[in-house]
């Protein structure tokens, strides 16, 4: 097996700091439009309390993921799938996570040109909104992980700042009667929705580990995980409850996007109202890094696999295989959103958890070996 080192398609390190906004972003990115609704739809006025217990759990799953650093050192996952099973097995595995990820990747362009085409575009056909926002997501990949982290730590300042501008503003439409009474239907309808949640986002965050060689000293890689993680996570509980005692649990759950519906909500003295752009540009910065990011993953686990020395060539071509998946993925919003609900947890769970529990264990088996046929010699 060829160490990253000594076959590194891409040249770029990114510090603890940079890795850390790269999950923040992520995590928000493509779902604080439309987690709320996810929610609530489940759990009704108790939905943020279905996000606490996602987030629990997803804490737990990012400890499985640290724990798998150690192992894979300087190799990306799809390099270290190839050491631990083999040459073609190890590719075949490899493969299928990649497909995992293309489809997440078309789900993620369905998402932004289905709301662009809903909410701000509706005459413009969704094909063009296809192809300007593959473009640029495309010319992303392109410049390099490196590149990409600093202009995280340019953004990232711009998204606290709005949505900190989106909190203090609604705060005074606030009705805490809307998230009374708590718990009045039990336990059970919490764990339900807390069920979806975890696929989206916390079962997709192994993608880091396409990106963890990148990273300069993996010292501080644990705790960036956790923090980002657990600020990203915190943010879609947030925005979560701030769209149940503003709209109430019902307008919610029934709204495809809330979190839009709920900066339109904002009006002080007449004056300063109606900047729904604010969410707006929020949800564009984050969705570009999250698809970005899974974008750069796949090229590069792609060229990885096939053994080539440059993921870019890739690029236009998987732009173009996305945009006819985000086309044929989904007849509709309504059929996407129960597809999201229903099947794509179990999905995830196969590459979230299954998938990193067996690597853990065999690694551990692997190194119990080592040290054994160590102490005979």
């Amino acid at each position: 097996m060829v160490r990253l080192g000594e076959k590194m398609l891409d040249n770029g390190k990114i510090s603890g700091r940079q890795f850390r906004l790269l999950i923040i972003l992520y995590i928000i990115g493509g779902t604080i439009l439309v987690v709320p609704a996810s929610l609530t739809s489940m759990a009704d006025q108790d939905g943020w309390i279905a996000g606490l217990f996602g987030l629990a759990i997803g804490t737990l799953f990012v400890w499985l993921y640290t724990a798998l650093i150690k192992h894979l050192e300087t190799l990306t996952l799809v390099e270290y799938l190839e050491e631990i099973f083999g040459k073609w097995m190890g590719k075949f595995i490899s493969l299928l996570y990649l497909f995992y990820l293309i489809i997440l990747s078309a789900l993620e362009v369905r998402n932004i040109g289905d709301f662009l085409t809903t909410h701000l575009i509706p005459e413009t056909p969704i094909e063009v909104v296809y192809i300007i926002y593959l473009g640029i997501v495309i010319y992303g990949a392109r410049i390099g992980i490196e590149n990409l982290s600093r202009g995280a730590e340019i953004f990232f300042p711009y998204v606290f700042m709005l949505f900190l501008i989106l909190v203090l503003s609604i705060a005074p439409q606030f009705r805490l009667e809307n998230i009374q009474p708590v718990l009045a239907s039990g336990m059970k309808p919490i764990f339900q929705a807390t069920f979806p949640f975890l696929g989206v986002p916390f079962l997709q965050l192994p993608i880091f580990f396409m990106i963890l060689p990148y990273v300069n000293g993996l010292k501080g890689v644990k705790k960036s995980f956790f923090i980002g993680t657990f600020i990203g996570g915190l943010t879609l509980i947030l925005i979560t409850l701030l769209c149940i005692l503003v709209l109430g649990s019902e307008i919610t759950a029934r709204n495809i996007y809330p979190s839009y519906i709920l900066a339109r909500k904002i009006n002080i003295a007449n004056f300063f109202q109606r900047i729904e752009v604010i969410m707006t540009i929020t949800w564009f910065i984050t969705i570009f890094y999250k698809t970005t990011i899974l974008f750069y993953a796949v090229s590069t686990g792609l060229a990885q696999t096939f053994n080539l020395r440059d993921h870019r060539f890739l690029t236009i071509p998987l732009g173009m295989l996305l945009m006819v998946l985000s086309i044929i993925i989904a007849p509709n919003i309504v059929y996407m959103d129960k597809m999201i609900k229903t099947i794509w947890t179990p999905y995830s769970l196969t590459f979230g958890l299954v998938l990193p529990l067996l690597l853990l264990a065999l690694s551990g088996l692997r190194k119990k070996r080592e040290v054994y046929s160590q102490q005979r010699d």
